[in-house]
């Protein structure tokens, strides 16, 4: 691997990792407090798992944006591009949301309605029209947002 292409993958994975990070802020000062305090349905996860789960899922985030930033000009390339900073700004938005703010409700909006599930998908398939293996990382990611949203609305059933 050249210099230039490596060096591209470790900011492609750092970056990810470091938007996941600063999520992550909202997030874990809420876990032992204000999270453990909610019903939660049974299938909720232990807490431990969350932090490993979603850092293995960023640093796919980030190796999948790397085979898209090295892949040839394009205009579907400009887009996966577009569609990718939009998409993690999203995923960044709900940790506030449900974590520091507690809004349970916005988040399942968010998660569903206004695009985080949606803007992966349509991620996937514009990864898919640049660079195929890109777009085949990004499905553990979008089956984790689903279990997400499935797990935000019976959390928000559970507490309302």
């Amino acid at each position: 691997m050249k210099m230039k292409n490596l060096l591209l993958l470790i900011i492609s994975v750092f970056s990810c990792l470091l938007i996941g990070a600063l999520g992550g802020i909202a997030t874990t000062s809420e876990i032992n407090d204000w999270y453990v305090t909610l019903a939660k349905p049974s299938f909720n996860p232990p807490n431990y798992l969350f932090g490993p789960v979603w850092t293995i899922l960023y640093a796919l985030m980030g190796v999948s944006f790397y085979l898209i930033l090295k892949a040839e000009k394009s205009l579907n390339k400009r887009k996966a591009i577009l569609v990718f900073c939009v998409q993690l700004f999203l995923n960044f938005c709900w940790s506030f949301l449900f974590f520091k703010f507690h809004l349970i409700g916005l988040a399942l909006i968010e998660i569903i309605c206004i695009c985080i599930w949606i803007s992966i998908l349509a991620m996937i398939f514009i990864f898919n029209k640049v660079n195929k293996i890109s777009s085949y990382l990004q499905i553990t990611y979008l089956l984790c947002v689903s279990f997400a949203a499935f797990l935000n609305a019976s959390i928000f059933y559970l507490n309302n």
